[in-house]
């Protein structure tokens, strides 16, 4: 529902874009959200956004690809462009993902066809840092040659325009060419084939083919299509290309790895005749069914053969002020770059995961089939539980493709992409998601079958757990946790992680608790049970020392053997000041994560860790050393938690002094404004919930309470229609008032720190009163979260 837009005198001016990029102009007091939105934020130092043209869960992006941090496509690292493709991921770390079939444009330095570039290390080039043009729906950048680019997309199909006028021979001799590589990002194509289907004196041109290529981060391989129509011009010649030669006969090639696995660098071209009159236009329709599926899709979609830009901009952004559509701000005279920030961050977690329906190679069902879920180990923390306040509709249909991919896999994904199997990181996260979903009342989604599903990754172990469901379960239910080095013939996978994977296995077991009991099942005392396993890797007297000198904290988690001897791990291994561990490079017992950072991983009985530590000014000194020793890991998802964990010991500022603290410090406005990977939005995630003042503790029915860093936001339920504000009394933008001193939940006295999700459903009103010092609001024992272990309160439901 598109709903006015209410804005402060502050939020009115035109946005300040970073050096480096320009975005479309401005209007003077505009009220257009997309004013709001840069796309490049964390395009540099390891964002690894995706900064091209999509529509919210666009299966296609179109973007310049480069020869640099690439893993999104496009960087603003310097690096230099050595295509357009109509593919992409967004936030991802590892191996560069999808990229395929890049187009590039030229003018060749003469009438042989072999003066052109094909190659990708000759066709490379600079770009004009001050010409980028970055908008939802809308990304343009001019070459160094003066060739400029504009791209936008469709659902399933990529418009590209390349306009020759610019270059230095553009009204005068030569002639464009636009080739199209077999290639992909990560130049993993083990096969591929292309048909060059029209010829000489034809007002235009087609491309069509496949191409075999294997996931980023995943087992197997994926075949996609592509259908490329080019118009605007007279063709001269076409034909294909192979290395750098290129030839008019034959109109046809099929390449392959070879046994060798020798990598040729193969394509197609269309050539027309220069001088042209206008620019160039390309669109490419994409499919995972078939070629003849990828022309259906850009025919229907993006219509010929006047290919209507500027319309299918204008459709791609009116359905992201559509689902932007939902929050409405007063910015009570903050700085512009929160705006800037806030905004971008909301836009960044509806790029991922990508609507595929229609699109699934693997099975015909009637139940949508999403894509990129890369990884829901990151999504299911934040980036998944801020859809479902902002799209509940959409994330239901979401948890809806998690079950279908369980009836027709056996198993519920940990990380999917390029509909591949991805490879699992620490527990069954799926099982998160679902229960996330169950207790915040999301509809239209078969409960029943989500118990089967969760049960099955309780219960069977499958041979390659490596990619699906959980490993050691004969461990895991006989030990009661999952040992170090354990035996285990009954499926395979990465020996290691045995510490991360105890802890996450437990909190899945009561998120399945969770939803027995909602269900009526007899099973809630069983698993409730396994959900305190993680306190059997806990060892009292373990010490922790930085560069031998030691920390003064006791007690971590350790690794154990099957017999039930202590193993050891340094509790600062895998943490900023060490090494980093991943699954192939310095696999650990703990996962993208130190002891130290994973001592909090027990999102359902802080109240036991808090105990466990030595009591509440103990585990208070502890994570504050934790934060600011360099042992916590911003950029990456198992510490988002513990910013918040100060409310479980009556401590609700020091959670709002520490989210000050990050933001904007390490998350902000600026193209390096990520601390990390976004990971499919987790980190835009944790700049937004921080920012609205409302935290989830996914799983359970709990959102931790801090001051908006606006004097007010609103949001509107898509599903109930209801709109939910929290609003400061006492704002400052100078962020002096940051602790509540008092707060009233729809006129009467609320004392608890934290709020159940029928806020947001119910549309209720939350004013906080602010002060410059910490209160005895939100204190008290019975105004603290629920855990476990006490009695305050009943995790799932709000009390």
């Amino acid at each position: 529902m598109v709903r006015h837009w209410h804005w402060s005198i502050t939020a009115l001016l035109c946005v300040v874009i970073p050096v480096g990029a320009r975005n479309l102009p401005k209007r003077a007091n505009s009220s257009d959200v997309l004013d709001y939105v840069n796309p490049l934020i964390g395009s540099q130092a390891g964002g690894n956004v995706f900064a091209g043209a999509t529509l919210p869960y666009g299966m296609v992006k179109a973007s310049p690809d480069v020869n640099g941090e690439n893993t999104g496509g496009f960087s603003t690292d310097g690096s230099q462009i050595t295509g357009f493709s109509a593919l992409h991921d967004s936030g991802t770390g590892g191996n560069p993902s999808l990229g395929n079939f890049p187009i590039f444009p030229q003018i060749c330095s003469s009438d042989d066809l072999n003066t052109c570039k094909f190659t990708i290390g000759t066709r490379a080039i600079n770009y004009i840092n001050d010409s980028i043009i970055a908008k939802p729906g809308h990304f343009g950048v001019t070459l160094e040659n003066g060739i400029k680019t504009d791209m936008t997309v469709s659902e399933h199909a990529a418009l590209f325009e390349f306009d020759f006028s610019g270059t230095s021979n553009g009204n005068g001799s030569g002639d464009p060419l636009i080739m199209l590589d077999l290639t992909d990002l990560w130049a993993s194509r083990q096969n591929a084939s292309i048909s060059v289907e029209e010829e000489e004196g034809n007002e235009g041109g087609r491309l069509k083919g496949n191409g075999t290529f294997l996931p980023s981060f995943g087992a197997g391989s994926y075949i996609a299509y592509f259908c490329l129509d080019l118009s605007g011009g007279t063709v001269k010649d076409s034909g294909v290309w192979v290395n750098n030669r290129a030839g008019t006969e034959p109109k046809d090639l099929y390449v392959t790895r070879g046994f060798n696995l020798f990598y040729l660098e193969a394509g197609g071209f269309v050539r027309f005749k220069g001088p042209l009159s206008g620019p160039i236009s390309a669109r490419m329709g994409i499919s995972f069914i078939s070629t003849g599926q990828a022309c259906r899709n850009a025919e229907d979609e993006i219509p010929g053969p006047d290919f209507d830009f500027e319309g299918t901009v204008i459709k791609t952004q009116d359905a992201w002020r559509e689902k932007l559509a939902p929050i409405s701000i007063e910015s009570g005279g903050t700085d512009e770059s929160g705006l800037v920030s806030f905004w971008s961050a909301v836009y960044r977690t509806m790029i991922s995961p990508q609507d595929y329906t229609d699109e699934n190679p693997h099975w015909t069902s009637p139940e949508p089939y999403f894509d990129s879920f890369y990884c829901l180990w990151d999504m299911w923390r934040v980036q998944l539980p801020f859809l479902t306040i902002m799209d509940p509709l959409q994330q239901s249909r979401i948890v809806r493709s998690l079950l279908d991919i369980y009836k027709h896999r056996g198993w519920l994904p940990d990380c999917s992409m390029s509909t591949c199997k991805g490879w699992t990181q620490g527990g069954s996260d799926a099982d998160n998601v679902l229960v996330d979903a169950y207790v915040k009342n999301l509809t239209n989604i078969d409960w029943d079958l989500a118990y089967e599903a969760i049960v099955n990754d309780a219960e069977k172990e499958p041979l390659e757990w490596s990619v699906e469901g959980r490993g050691g379960l004969a461990s895991w239910k006989r030990l009661n946790y999952i040992p170090y080095l354990d035996f285990n013939p009954n499926g395979f996978g990465t020996n290691s992680r045995s510490i991360s994977r105890t802890l996450e296995y437990s909190y899945n077991d009561f998120n399945l608790a969770t939803l027995a009991k909602g269900l009526g099942k007899d099973t809630y005392t069983k698993y409730i049970g396994r959900a305190g396993s993680w306190q059997n890797l806990f060892k009292a007297g373990q010490t922790s020392d930085i560069n031998g000198t030691d920390t003064g904290f006791t007690g971590f988690f350790q690794p154990k053997y099957l017999n039930g001897t202590w193993g050891y791990q340094d509790p600062i291994a895998c943490s900023p000041l060490a090494d980093f561990c991943s699954l192939t490079s310095n696999p650990s017992e703990t996962f993208e994560s130190s002891a130290w950072e994973y001592m909090f991983f027990v999102p359902h009985d802080i109240a036991k860790i808090i105990e466990l530590l030595g009591g509440e000014e103990t585990f208070l000194k502890r994570l504050d050393f934790f934060h600011t020793s360099g042992l916590a890991d911003i950029g990456n998802e198992p510490v988002i938690l513990t910013v918040y964990m100060p409310h479980y010991a009556g401590r609700p500022g020091l959670s709002a002094k520490r989210a000050h603290y990050y933001i904007p410090s390490r998350f902000n406005s600026s193209l390096a404004g990520l601390p990390g990977n976004d990971d499919s939005g987790a980190m835009a995630s944790f700049t937004l919930f921080s920012t609205i003042g409302l935290f989830p503790n996914p799983g359970q029915n709990v959102y931790f309470i801090i001051p908006p860093f606006f004097e007010a936001v609103s949001i509107t339920s898509p599903a109930t229609n209801k709109t939910a504000t929290i609003k400061n009394i006492n704002f400052d933008p100078g962020y002096q008032n940051i602790y509540i001193q008092s707060a009233k939940l729809n006129g009467e006295d609320y004392s608890k720190n934290w709020i159940g999700h029928e806020f947001f459903t119910e549309g209720w009103t939350l004013e906080l009163v602010l002060g410059r010092e910490e209160s005895m609001w939100g204190t008290k024992m019975e105004d603290r979260p629920p855990s476990l272990s006490d009695t305050t309160g009943s995790i799932g439901y709000m009390t």
